[in-house]
């Protein structure tokens, strides 16, 4: 994998790692999604309200509202969901839900955005909720690159793999029952 480079500005910073991740995770991402993206963690990387609130009541009353504020507030939950889901899957563990709640939640948020008539972005909204699992990926391999770990354990991959077929969680598996069986096959070799 490339080394770690610095860009000269946080969107080329962002961007830089998306394409990274992108060509990592070996899947093919449309442009659109990708800026999407990058955009989602610009606008949050500097967001300190990021984890202040449940995102299942906010949810809720999205359903409730109408207009902008109903479009603002599901984009948010969807978008919470999905850094939530890719970029920091450890908090379902604090929270005790499972990851794939946060992917069940975010892919409705953005199917409802999607199905909005009067929206000029549902073709958009619709998009991401069809890749939201592929686009959890690429974030969750953000987090790999440049020799890093995977930040799932074998268990919640387990569960995010049966959940939705997120790739990133197989390779997770893959890697574990590898390792497993170097470890057993030299634990074995050290009995004879």
């Amino acid at each position: 994998m490339s080394s770690l480079s610095l860009q000269p500005t946080s969107q080329a910073q962002w961007h830089a790692l998306i394409e990274d991740a992108v060509v990592a995770s070996g899947v093919a991402v449309d442009e659109e999604l990708k800026s999407y993206l990058i955009m989602l963690l610009m606008r949050f990387s500097a967001d300190p309200t990021l984890f202040s609130r449940a995102l299942a009541p906010d949810y809720l009353q999205s359903i409730d509202e109408r207009g902008a504020l109903r479009r603002d507030h599901l984009r948010d939950v969807g978008d919470k969901c999905l850094l939530f889901s890719g970029f920091f899957p450890g908090r379902s563990q604090r929270q005790r839900v499972s990851i794939h709640y946060y992917v069940d939640l975010g892919r409705s948020a953005y199917g409802l955005l999607g199905d909005l008539a009067n929206s000029e972005f549902n073709r958009l909204y619709a998009a991401l909720c069809h890749e939201f699992v592929l686009l959890m990926d690429v974030l969750l391999a953000t987090r790999t690159l440049h020799g890093a770990p995977s930040i799932l354990t074998p268990l919640q991959a387990q569960a995010l793999w049966s959940a939705t077929g997120s790739q990133q969680a197989l390779q997770v598996l893959q890697q574990a029952s590898q390792g497993m069986s170097l470890k057993t096959t030299h634990w074995g070799e050290s009995l004879h």
